[in-house]
């Protein structure tokens, strides 16, 4: 009876459109005493909350798809419309998905932190309350970036200490005022909800739903990457591969039904955590691939038929590791010999980094067709890998961009996106504003949260 109370509580929470509103419901925490470690688990492994739904505003912004302009004009809402031509205004009176469904992570992480402090840790518990404390920080630090990638500018070292960042919501109460931390303060609390977790979590999870030390390592990679922090990211990186580097060789793969990835279920042994990015209906049902993107695999590159199929008379996506429709957006090995590799290449090390890149390719190229890449020095390594991490992680999470907001900043590697619908065309510059997207209008009435400019 106490665990259900739990869950009815969470789920009230959850169930108030506006942000602020359910954190105002009234709970009553202080009369729900949780019966066991077993029953906070439980919210934690609430797959449907905290594995999905991560914000996959930011791939519409992106290059790597396009839709024509019948299907742009069938979309089911206004945001993603305005979102895929970098309107100034995306929301049109609707609320938020991303913003919503993120910070419900961070508010499931904040309850069970706080239940798990009605329970003593003792000798008998000790492995199951470090495990649950340390999945809670995980998923809050993880929701926390993904949001940052959003509604925040791109981490700069120099204005980042002003750059208005998120509310770090750290608590459930419901009193507690929104207000946005700088970019600087942002990230400083991600890590550190990281760091604090790996002690607490074991090497690798029970399920991959469950975060683990191998996780948090690569998600570290990931924040610093995008910090452009490349040392850090090279060390977490490489930490999380050599604990755990298996590639799963493309030559296995087999294509049945209409997607071509091992099921969740089945398993695929790059998966570290799994997480599966917002389905929006351009992104679901009408999006084509990029013509350049798709005519750079060659023939003999296994993701070009694995990855995409020709389709309703053109290339759609068909690869996600989810292996069904929504785009995966956990942590795979794949990213992770990316990420080493890159920094390897930005430390002047470009023998090592053609290695790994080379590793990655070996599994992805039909046997017997793969010749090694070189590089003349560190920057043509980068070039490559670069070129190869856009064909390896094109419909992961928001990945893409990700890496435009990053690369943007060295004019080598800046681009401006072009669309063209019914004769109009709209352009992203390299550095515009539109790298941020505003935070829903909801929210900024009822908390008054200052809003980013575009």
């Amino acid at each position: 009876m106490k665990f259900l109370i739990i869950i009815s509580t969470v789920l009230l929470l959850l169930s108030c459109k506006k942000q602020d509103k359910w954190l105002g419901v009234k709970s009553s925490k202080a009369d729900v005493v949780p019966s066991s470690l077993k029953d906070i688990q439980a919210l934690l492994d609430n797959d449907g909350v905290m594995n999905s739904n991560t914000p996959g505003i930011g791939f519409i912004g992106t290059d790597n798809f396009y839709v024509t302009y019948t299907k742009w004009l069938a979309a089911l809402n206004a945001q993603e419309r305005n979102a895929y031509i970098w309107a100034p205004d995306i929301y049109n009176g609707e609320f938020g998905f991303d913003w919503r469904y993120a910070y419900q992570k961070v508010e499931y992480s904040n309850i069970v932190l706080e239940l798990l402090q009605k329970i003593p840790q003792d000798s008998s518990n000790y492995p199951v309350w470090n495990n649950v404390k340390g999945s809670a920080l995980y998923f809050r630090a993880s929701a926390l970036n993904d949001l940052a990638q959003i509604y925040a500018k791109p981490y700069n070292s120099s204005t980042a200490d002003h750059d208005p960042g998120l509310p770090l919501r750290m608590s459930s109460d419901v009193n507690e005022k929104s207000v946005r931390a700088t970019v600087k303060e942002t990230y400083e609390h991600i890590i550190s909800d990281l760091l604090s977790a790996i002690d607490l979590l074991p090497l690798n999870p029970v399920y991959q739903t469950r975060p683990s030390k191998v996780a948090v390592w690569g998600l570290l990679a990931k924040v610093y990457l995008n910090m452009e922090d490349y040392e850090r990211a090279w060390q977490y990186a490489n930490t999380a591969l050599f604990s755990y580097n298996s590639l799963l060789d493309f030559n296995t793969v087999s294509v049945r039904g209409l997607f071509s990835m091992p099921s969740f279920s089945a398993g695929n042994k790059e998966l570290i955590f799994y997480s599966k990015s917002l389905s929006f209906s351009i992104t679901a049902f009408a999006t084509m691939v990029d013509t350049s993107l798709y005519q750079s695999y060659d023939a003999n590159d296994l993701r070009k038929s694995i990855f995409y199929v020709n389709r309703s008379g053109g290339i759609v996506f068909r690869g996600s590791y989810t292996g069904s429709s929504p785009y995966f957006s956990g942590i795979a090995t794949d990213e992770l010999y990316l990420i080493r590799a890159e920094c390897f290449a930005r430390k002047n090390n470009p023998i090592a980094a053609m290695e790994d890149l080379n590793t990655l390719l070996s599994m992805r190229w039909r046997t017997g067709t793969f010749i090694s890449l070189t590089a003349i020095d560190a920057d043509d390594a980068l070039r490559e890998i670069l070129i190869e991490r856009r064909k390896e992680l094109p419909f992961t999470g928001n990945i893409r961009w990700e890496d435009l907001r990053r690369l943007n900043k060295e004019s080598r590697f800046s681009k401006t996106l072009v669309r063209i619908l019914n004769g109009i065309t709209y352009t992203l510059p390299p550095g515009d504003l539109r790298y941020t997207y505003p935070i829903p209008p909801d929210e900024i009435a009822l908390s008054g949260l200052e809003q980013n400019p575009r």
